[in-house]
């Protein structure tokens, strides 16, 4: 039996393991994924490889199968998608047999039973997203609430069109977990691929919300634009998301991204940011450089990554942060 080793782990959320036997593989499938039973045929040894990294409700696994593997699972109690990267997977679902290849992929919803029967020396790619941040994530981009689960099909295709950029997507998430210093362990980078991955899978397989999602959104009635103009002005520093400005407009994150787009000329959040900038060149050009910094400017409009805002600030003002508090407004 061969006993799992686990890797260096220095970045949060993520998980190595090499050659684990069925006993540690269950215990790791079960802690990241579904109770999942594990089986091989005529008693083999089992060796999985478990690369694993958890942003939020979204985990994505790559396992490596040396040999042939059945896992099991009673009910995924998630949205689960495989990727097949090498090899062959076969499964259940609805009473009918799927297969899914590196040009595939499986889906289940949250009642589902999964049963994944695998080819020797085969690896996939795994994704779980708890249910209540799929469906939020659909009824905020519709603007209604949705009823659940939503009914993603069970097979799909990669090999073109949005799933495919999708599935590239799920590989880059992989392909960064070896990386220590990788963005994606920056909460707000991780946060905004999240949602990518979220809304990329509801646009990329078929479901019964698909064709509302993707028609053409209502555009914002200039009105509802206006309210949430006016309160990014009241308060520029508050911690506002694109979810909590389309709740002021009253109207889904499409309708509002839609509306500022035709009446205002750009998205919502990059005019949030323009009117912080605004703020913070304020109270530098007003400033006592013996008395203020530019940290603390940047940090009390909402700007919490100070490499990201003196960029944003160069690239608008043509000038530094720095280079306006040493330079103070003449009277």
């Amino acid at each position: 039996m061969v006993d799992g080793s686990s890797r260096a782990i220095t970045a949060p959320g993520t998980v190595y393991f090499d050659n684990v036997d069925a006993a540690r593989a269950r215990d790791i499938l079960n802690r990241f994924y579904h109770p999942m039973s594990i089986g091989t045929p005529d008693g083999a040894e089992l060796k999985l490889g478990v690369e694993m990294i958890q942003l939020g409700p979204l985990t994505v696994g790559h396992l490596t199968f040396e040999g042939s593997a059945t896992l099991v699972s009673p009910q995924a109690g998630a949205y689960h998608v495989t990727l097949p990267t090498a090899g062959l997977v076969r499964a259940r679902r609805d009473g009918r047999e799927v297969t899914a290849t590196p040009a595939t992929a499986l889906a289940f919803r949250p009642d589902d039973r999964v049963h994944l029967r695998h080819e020797p020396n085969s690896s996939e790619l795994d994704v779980r997203i708890e249910r209540w941040a799929l469906e939020s994530e659909l009824a905020a981009l519709l603007g209604h609430p949705v009823e659940g689960p939503i009914d993603l099909a069970p097979q799909f295709d990669l090999t073109g069109g949005p799933a495919h950029s999708w599935s590239r997507l799920i590989r880059l998430l992989r392909d960064e977990l070896e990386h220590e210093s990788s963005l994606i362990h920056q909460p707000l980078i991780a946060e905004q691929l999240c949602s990518s991955v979220l809304s990329g899978l509801l646009l990329s397989v078929p479901h019964r919300y698909r064709d509302e999602l993707v028609a053409p959104a209502a555009s914002g009635p200039p009105r509802a634009v206006q309210r949430v103009i006016e309160a990014i002005h009241e308060e520029p520093e508050r911690a506002f998301t694109v979810g909590d400005l389309s709740a002021i407009a009253g109207m889904s994150v499409r309708s509002l991204q839609d509306g500022f787009r035709r009446h205002v000329g750009c998205a919502p959040m990059t005019y949030l940011q323009q009117i912080r900038l605004g703020r913070v060149r304020e109270a530098l050009l007003d400033g006592d450089p013996a008395r203020v910094t530019v940290a603390a400017v940047a940090h009390r409009w909402g700007f919490a990554h100070l490499g990201r805002f003196a960029s944003a600030y160069r690239e608008r003002f043509g000038e530094s942060p720095s280079e306006s508090l040493r330079h103070p407004r003449i009277t």
